[in-house]
C-alpha cells in the first residue's frame, strides 16, 4: 500500500477539523496583527491547535464576543476597537482552497461528513457567509452537521466533545475517519476507536482517498 493512504474499507463517516485541514491558517499573521494593534501577549496566547487564556475561554463559550473584546482591552491595557480585534482574528485565515471544497462535495456522495472544530463566532460569521467560497456556498452546506467548540462549551482534545459528537450523530467510531492537524486531537480520536489522519497545515491530502477512486 502506498504511504499515507488511509484504508477506507468499512468507513461510513468522515469527521474533519476546520483550521489547518480545510482552511489554511496563518498563526504568525494573527500574532503580527494583534501585536500591531497593541496586544503584546499575542505570541504566548495564540496557538495553532489550542488557544490559551481569554482566547480559550471564548472558544469554549465561557465568554461572549463582547466580553472577549473587553478582555482583550484589559490584557492590552489600552483601548482596541472591536474592528481591530476582529482584524487580528481574521489573520488566522490564510486561504480557503477551492479544491478542498470540491473534495468535500465529492466525498459527501459516499460518506456522512461532519465538522468538529475549536473555533469562535468571528471565524464562523465569515464561514457562514457567501464570502466563504468562490461559489457563494457557506461552510454548513458542505457537511451533514457541524460541532463547534464555542457552542458546545468544550474544546478538543477533551473527550467530552468527541462523546457529544458520537452520541448526537449516531456514528460508530470504528466506521469513522477523523482528520485533524492537531497531534493531541488525533490521539483523542484514536483512543475512541476512530481511524485517523493528521495532515500538515495547508496540505493537499486528497491522495489518502485514492484507494476508493475518488480522486
Amino acid at each position: 500500500m502506498p504511504p499515507n493512504i488511509v484504508i477506507m474499507d468499512k468507513i461510513k463517516n468522515i469527521v474533519f477539523d476546520l483550521g489547518g485541514v480545510i482552511l489554511t491558517i496563518d498563526r504568525d499573521e494573527a500574532v503580527r496583527r494583534f501585536k500591531l494593534v497593541g496586544l503584546e501577549q499575542a505570541e504566548e496566547l495564540l496557538d495553532p491547535y489550542h488557544q490559551k487564556g481569554d482566547f480559550l475561554a471564548w472558544e469554549e463559550g465561557r465568554l461572549t464576543t463582547e466580553e472577549f473584546y473587553d478582555a482583550i482591552r484589559r490584557l492590552a491595557g489600552k483601548y482596541i476597537s472591536n474592528e481591530d480585534i476582529a482584524y487580528g482574528i481574521h489573520g488566522f485565515i490564510a486561504d480557503m482552497p477551492a479544491y478542498k471544497l470540491e473534495m468535500l462535495e465529492e466525498l459527501r456522495k459516499s460518506y456522512n461528513l461532519y465538522l468538529l472544530s475549536n473555533t469562535n463566532p468571528i471565524v464562523m460569521a465569515w464561514a457562514s457567509s457567501p464570502l466563504f467560497s468562490d461559489t457563494g456556498k457557506t461552510l454548513e452546506q458542505y457537511f451533514d452537521k457541524m460541532y463547534l467548540s464555542y457552542q458546545l462549551g468544550v474544546t478538543k482534545p477533551h473527550p467530552q466533545i468527541f462523546h457529544h459528537l458520537i452520541k448526537d450523530s449516531g456514528i460508530i467510531p470504528s466506521e469513522t475517519l477523523f482528520v485533524d492537524d492537531g497531534p493531541a486531537n488525533v490521539e483523542a480520536g484514536k483512543a475512541l476507536g476512530m481511524r485517523v489522519f493528521q495532515p500538515e497545515n495547508g496540505e493537499d491530502f486528497r491522495h489518502i482517498f485514492s484507494e476508493k477512486g475518488h480522486f
